[in-house]
């Protein structure tokens, strides 16, 4: 079980260089990784979904920089009295990508939609017996459990049942795992006995065409000449350059070798923002940090002690030193970004003379031992997870001998 205490929802940078045409022939992304594949069911990293979008469409999709979702590969939906019924009505004449094994003899319809659906639903689809691999994000949603079946009404409408209503069903499809994948690309991957190129060469139906991947260097799309929606194909040729390094990022921004990075250093923030060559644009993300308490182990199934820890941070002196308030405290379970973000909960003061009394009263005296385990690795939600740490520990009056790493 998990219990929230230091929520800071990070602030998502991106530095854009000198504007570009409104139709430029070729763009630069400075990507900070690089992606296990382009098969977006099976992955949860921003990483891989960031290198995969440009190539698909959903059935339905959040509108740019939100949580709403709007029309996708589906023109309008209904719902059912009972809200177990979700009638998708798909749009016409999208055509889906070719490469040099493969060109689409139809245009997308229905099958590919059940295609996309049955392959995470049923363990025992031919094509997932062929290329086995799990669905991360379908069933940690409980979709596995909760769609009841998926029936093609007639080649462009498809209609989904629940075994329970789901308010957020809508929202869980948009997102990138329920991305819409070719059938008929799937059989002839099977055919050729290669179906594990849909992970490596990938089809689909989005505003740019994969062309090659190089990992740890580059990733190459063309623009999509016969996307459904032309006015989203502003340049013909987009490539990823990969760097882990933010540092490395910044420095081929300022020489115009990529166009837009992500994720820069939190203390490289000042300065970026005081070049005049350089837009720093910043949102709330979809991201957040948290510490996470094993409830089912001494003292942290009391609920004092987990009340108490709350208390005990200083989140906003973590947010200036870990994050160079390139943050904020976060008092949800969720993003200010989420659809469902509730504006009504507050957060627990920082109140360390209250917190030595809810530990007094749980019978927790001075030297109890715990164990704090620190994230390894900087991420964009955590890019100093070791101080993060330390200042938990500073903050809770422990010292390294009553506090293991």
């Amino acid at each position: 079980m998990r219990h929230h205490l230091l929520r800071p929802t990070l602030i998502a940078l991106a530095l854009l260089a000198p504007a570009l045409p409104s139709h430029a022939s070729s763009l630069v992304f400075c990507s900070e990784g690089s992606p296990a594949g382009f098969d977006t069911a099976q992955y949860t990293s921003a990483t891989d979904n960031d290198a995969a979008e440009p190539l698909y469409n959903r059935l339905v999709e959040f509108e740019r920089g939100g949580t709403a979702v709007q029309p996708g590969l589906a023109t309008h939906w209904d719902v059912s009295d009972n809200g177990l019924r979700y009638t998708f009505h798909l749009r016409k004449g999208v055509k889906f990508h070719s490469n040099k094994q493969f060109t689409p003899s139809r245009d997308f319809n229905a099958d590919d939609v059940l295609f996309t659906f049955n392959r995470m639903l049923d363990k025992q689809h031919p094509f997932r017996l062929a290329y086995p691999t799990e669905f991360p994000y379908f069933v940690s949603m409980g979709l596995d459990k909760n769609i009841a079946g998926i029936e093609k009404v007639d080649a462009h409408t498809v209609r989904f049942t629940l075994n329970q209503v789901d308010a957020a069903f809508i929202q869980n499809i948009a997102m990138a795992f329920a991305s819409i994948l070719s059938a008929e690309y799937a059989e002839h991957l099977m055919a050729s006995g290669k179906p594990s190129h849909i992970n490596q060469q990938p089809i689909g139906t989005g505003p740019f065409v994969f062309q090659r991947y190089q990992k740890d260097t580059q990733i190459r799309y063309k623009g999509n000449p016969a996307y459904w929606a032309p006015e989203r194909v502003k340049v013909d040729n987009l490539v990823f350059a990969i760097n882990v390094d933010a540092s490395v990022r910044i420095q081929k921004l300022r020489r115009n070798e990529c166009q837009v990075t992500l994720h820069p250093r939190p203390a490289d923030l000042a300065a970026l923002r005081q070049d005049k060559t350089l837009q720093v644009l910043q949102k709330p993300g979809f991201n957040l940090g948290y510490i996470a308490y094993n409830t089912q182990h001494p003292p942290f199934d009391r609920l004092e002690v987990r009340q108490a820890m709350d208390m005990a941070v200083n989140k906003q002196a973590i947010l200036q030193a870990v994050y160079q308030d390139s943050g904020q405290i976060a008092v949800n379970a969720m993003p200010p970004t989420q659809w469902s973000y509730d504006e009504t909960l507050k957060d627990a003061p920082y109140d360390p003379a209250k917190a030595k009394q809810l530990l007094d009263q749980a019978g927790v005296k001075p030297g109890h031992e715990i164990t704090l385990w620190a994230m390894p690795v900087q991420r964009p939600y955590n890019p100093n997870a070791k101080l993060m740490a330390e200042m938990l520990q500073a903050g809770c009056g422990a010292t390294p001998s009553t506090t293991r790493w």
